[in-house]
């Protein structure tokens, strides 16, 4: 009896079931349900049954803390499988325990993903890649550009497909990043997790294995695949350029805005789980692997307010671009259209997005977005706030023409047309 063994534990009048995992003492087991809880269980008191052996490796000791030189933390490779790159940069779903000491570690490999998700298990060949460990709220744009390289060179190396473990709060920033960086043949799939491992509402095994079959697509773009619904149901395949993390701790939080997701995993109990998708996406090899990961760091993402005093522009003064999330159809008050001009006058680029969830910008409509035309501003569409700061950021650093760039979908962050829907 090893770590990894899934085994049955009856004691007196209760029967548990789960992986068995190292104890830091010899009087007790330790056991993983399946909903995701441990429990300890004194060994006098317990009647223990291997259902099945190495189900997976833990970290070559066995339930006590001692050696166990039989054990392998090799995985075999299955020619008739597909590859996958795992690659970490922290967050949630990507964390792991050693359970000797109860510290988190940041080793991260193709076993340790198996150790945290064992039904990744025999879907494909997996290599593991750790870009960072940190929390996303403290993702910075070169770690964008660590992570379009390790992708790009991933994608090199062979691999069919790339998911990408990264914590929820920033994932949308770092897709659009990704998504303008590379051109890929091969999905790159962002996925995290709302809740940990450790709670039996954790959405961390089911988003796994969705990202997984989802790398596996035929869909070569950059996704997000997330939860849904509240339920274990399926998950969501977002466009990277038009995703929206919208509520704090739904596991459903992601939302495609101003469309339909652009497919969905149906994950069933039964480990059946099918892609499918709702409309036009670029084709498995369509494109060979090429990045531009040149950024320009100076930019800024301002929200119009009413009564904003004007003088606060002076804060970005020198930057080599702002974006801002003007009202309505791109408006914001006309005492900040003269401090607006003189920033493009003294070489900022400056662009218009709308802070409404819904709809396009449109400053030919009204005095004040004509006002703001002639004083050089860019509309960006509909292009997500979040999203037009990063391409900005690319668009500067790449393109000869940023006016353009910015009025034109580069990797679908710019819809043909905004039509209510439900």
């Amino acid at each position: 009896m090893n770590p990894g063994d899934r085994v049955r534990v009856d004691r007196a009048d209760r029967t548990y079931e789960g992986v068995l995992l190292p104890s830091s003492t010899g009087d007790h087991l330790v056991v993983k349900l399946e909903g995701g809880y441990n429990v300890g269980i004194d060994r006098e008191e317990a009647d223990v049954s291997v259902l099945a052996e190495d189900v997976y490796e833990i970290d070559g000791t066995d339930s006590t803390g001692a050696e166990n030189e039989a054990a392998s933390s090799e995985i075999e490779f299955d020619d008739d499988l597909p590859t996958i790159s795992l690659l970490s940069t922290g967050g949630t779903i990507a964390s792991t325990v050693d359970y000797r000491t109860g510290a988190v570690t940041a080793q991260f490999d193709a076993e340790d993903v198996l150790r945290a998700v064992p039904d990744l298990a025999g879907r494909a060949n997996y290599r593991g890649r750790v870009v960072a460990n940190i929390l996303s709220e403290n993702m910075e744009p070169p770690l964008w550009q660590d992570l379009a390289q390790a992708v790009y060179e991933e994608i090199e190396a062979g691999a069919d497909g790339v998911v990408v473990m990264h914590g929820t709060d920033t994932m949308q920033f770092s897709a659009s990043a990704l998504s303008f960086m590379l051109e890929t043949p091969v999905p790159v799939v962002f996925t995290g997790s709302q809740r940990s491992a450790d709670r039996p509402s954790s959405d961390n095994v089911m988003n796994a294995v969705s990202a997984v079959e989802a790398a596996k697509s035929d869909c070569a773009e950059v996704l997000v695949c997330m939860h849904a619904s509240e339920s274990d149901d399926r998950c969501a395949l977002h466009r990277g350029t038009r995703v929206r993390k919208n509520h704090t701790s739904r596991r459903d939080a992601f939302e495609t805005v101003g469309a339909e997701p652009l497919g969905e995993v149906d994950y069933e109990t039964s480990g059946d789980e099918t892609v499918s998708f709702r409309r036009d996406y670029r084709e498995r090899g369509a494109v060979d692997p090429a990045i531009e990961s040149n950024l320009e760091a100076d930019v800024e993402l301002l929200k119009f307010t009413p009564g904003m005093d004007p003088a606060f522009l002076e804060t970005v003064e020198g930057s080599d671009g702002l974006v801002i999330e003007g009202t309505g159809l791109g408006h914001v008050h006309t005492d900040l259209i003269p401090r607006i001009a003189d920033l493009i006058e003294d070489g900022t680029t400056v662009v218009m997005t709308s802070q409404c969830l819904e709809g396009r910008v449109c400053d030919r409509v009204y005095d004040t977005g004509r006002d703001l035309l002639e004083a050089g501003v860019v509309e960006a569409g509909d292009t997500l706030p979040g999203t037009a700061k990063v391409k900005l950021m690319w668009a500067l650093a790449n393109s000869e023409n940023v006016e353009e760039a910015m009025g034109t979908s580069l990797a679908g962050e710019i819809q043909e047309r905004s039509v209510p829907w439900e």
